[in-house]
């Protein structure tokens, strides 16, 4: 691609008690981030409202929202008055009974540009995403703007080696995870170490695998959960940008808002591929059995 440069932000943002708080500080965000010379600014997940999948609820489904939307409209609006290309974050109403987890992009304009339906929905211990969200049904094609393709994944699907190989394959240029993940308070010390460096290693090998600039923009803050049954969530912030060898270019802290700079060399993912040839040496004649889900 021409560029050689691309400033980007990530806004690590805490739950604000309600939607049009949240707006208002993503707002301020992006406002911010123009004043700064940010061309392309990451969201976090679901960032119109509070993680609310740590129960189960059918009073949460209020809280979806239709693409094009009154959430959407908001922040394309900032994007064609700021210039600033925005991955956004939304909890889709597609239908009656049928809900996304969906990132949206505007590309300098309030008309959306595109979106991706999240494909790996978890099951877990005050994450019961499966309650909620319908399978991604897009696949994994990258989002065309004008900084360049954007692989754009979420959350979940950041543990997926398959879904960043299958955007870089499809030509994206950088990788984009926006994520709510945090602890249980209730766990060790050691475990909420180990749990967060996971996250981040798993990442960052998504970006040395793909020779690609990679984005993780993940939520902070404490969270209750809703039912008072579980001991909520210390969402763990840590957002970060990688380079195309895995290396950090910039990080956030763990506990507070934070609006991350920095600028991305959108020439290096040329060089390094040529002295890491990974997708030159796949075995593509030998991986049949990936779409296996185990072999017996």
């Amino acid at each position: 691609m021409a560029r050689k440069t691309l400033k980007v932000a990530l806004l690590q943002e805490t739950h604000r008690g309600t939607r049009d708080a949240n707006l208002d500080a993503i707002e301020a965000g992006l406002r911010e981030a123009a004043r700064a010379g940010v061309e392309l600014v990451l969201l976090q997940e679901l960032h119109n409202g509070p993680y609310f999948c740590q129960h189960e609820s059918v009073g949460e489904f209020d809280l979806a929202e239709t693409i094009p939307g009154p959430g959407t409209e908001r922040i394309g609006k900032l994007a064609a008055e700021l210039k600033l290309v925005v991955v956004a974050s939304i909890f889709e109403k597609r239908a009656t009974g049928l809900y996304h987890n969906t990132a949206v992009v505007f590309d300098r304009s309030a008309t959306i540009a595109g979106k991706y339906r999240k494909m790996h929905i978890p099951d877990d211990p005050a994450f019961y995403e499966k309650f909620y969200f319908t399978p991604g049904d897009l696949g994994f094609d990258p989002i065309e703007t004008s900084v360049g393709k954007l692989g754009v994944l979420v959350c979940w699907d950041q543990w997926y080696p398959e879904a960043a190989r299958l955007m870089a394959l499809a030509g994206a240029d950088l990788l984009f995870y926006p994520t709510a993940i945090g602890w249980d308070p209730n766990d060790s010390d050691d475990e909420k170490a180990r749990q967060r460096e996971a996250w981040i290693t798993v990442q960052r090998g998504h970006a040395v695998a793909n020779g690609l600039p990679l984005l993780s923009c993940n939520r902070t803050g404490y969270e209750a959960d809703p039912s008072g049954v579980g001991a909520g969530i210390q969402f763990w912030g840590s957002s970060f940008v990688a380079g195309p060898q895995g290396e950090f270019l910039a990080q956030a802290g763990t506990e507070a808002r934070e609006l991350l700079i920095v600028d991305i060399d959108m020439e290096r993912s040329e060089h390094v591929r040529r002295i890491w040839p990974f997708l030159r040496d796949r075995r593509i004649d030998a991986y049949g059995d990936l779409t296996k889900r185990y072999r017996d």
